[in-house]
């Protein structure tokens, strides 16, 4: 049995309520959304837009005119306020998520494809006490199924002047297929970062990933493991969805990912000309028996989903 060491404390959502219907669209030519494809040694760093067109306005501005591009953003107004954003989409799942940076854009995916979300706002007003801000329903038409999967997000943040996404572009330079970039990420995570045992012990709530720290550092937990490979790959075009769960009763973090000439590839990342393996970049970098690893990443019962991101 291999043994998974990896503390990821996210907190599930309390029930919401919905109000007004809202919905946007963008206006603006995104074909080169809609276009993307992978090409070797290229980078394509989407960047999440932030304009007033469809918006509330308040402690918290919040921008709805572009989820068709599989996003809304938000900037907070205040220093020293604490805001949390609550959504649940189609598939059921309930999304927490906190804004605590005032005067800066943040990006908030809409991850369950087509459909009517419910988002609602909560201003703290100490310690674990809130008061509602707004609620509102988006009816969803995504532009491109994958744009969910492109974007960075609080969970997956990256720019055009991330380290990682330089380096993604350095190591996929000569990669023909989009498939063959994948595994130049991957085998490039798994040789470079170490799990950080203290790290996983002492991981605060809320804590969220930094893709350009942990390639600093060389370590990370799982949850720093997928987020810097997600970003590495969306950068290039690839899609990918950080997924959070849990690999038997531990808290845990992997990536599916989108290849052209197979479709979504749950928890898969190699392919050795006849069989996936599954993707878990920490486990893969465990240094555990290679064949032991594939075979308990062969069996999706070991994996519960709980969110993606």
């Amino acid at each position: 049995m291999l043994l998974l060491f990896c503390a990821i404390f996210i907190c599930g959502l309390f029930c919401s309520g919905c109000g007004a219907g809202e919905s946007g669209g963008s206006d603006g030519d995104s074909s080169s959304s809609t276009a993307i494809r992978y090409e070797a040694g290229k980078t394509t760093v989407l960047v999440p837009e932030f304009e007033m067109t469809d918006s509330y306005k308040d402690l918290l501005d919040v921008d709805f005119s572009h989820i068709d591009q599989g996003y809304f953003t938000c900037v907070l107004k205040e220093d020293d306020a604490k805001v949390n954003l609550q959504i649940s989409g189609p598939d059921g799942v309930n999304y927490k998520y906190f804004i605590e940076t005032a005067d800066e854009i943040t990006a908030f995916p809409l991850t369950a494809g087509d459909g009517t979300y419910a988002v609602v706002g909560y201003e703290n007003i100490g310690d674990d006490q809130y008061t509602a801000l707004f609620a509102c329903t988006l009816d969803v038409e995504l532009e491109n199924e994958f744009l969910p999967f492109l974007y960075p997000n609080q969970y997956v943040n990256f720019t055009e002047d991330s380290e990682a996404v330089k380096l993604a572009a350095e190591l996929t330079a000569d990669a023909e297929t989009d498939l063959d970039a994948l595994n130049a990420i991957y085998d490039y995570i798994i040789n470079h970062i170490t799990y950080d045992y203290e790290k996983a012990a002492t991981v605060e709530t809320g804590y969220l990933p930094d893709i350009d720290e942990t390639l600093a550092t060389g370590t990370g937990i799982c949850f720093d493991y997928a987020s810097l490979t997600s970003a590495m790959l969306r950068s290039v075009s690839i899609p990918a969805r950080l997924v959070i769960g849990y690999v038997e009763d531990v808290r845990h973090a992997w990536i599916d990912v989108y290849i052209e000439s197979r479709g979504w590839v749950e928890s898969a990342i190699q392919f050795n000309g006849e069989n996936w393996t599954l993707l878990d970049p920490t486990l893969g970098s465990s240094g555990s028996d290679e064949e032991a690893a594939a075979e308990y990443m062969s069996d999706n019962d070991n994996y519960t989903v709980l969110y993606v991101r």
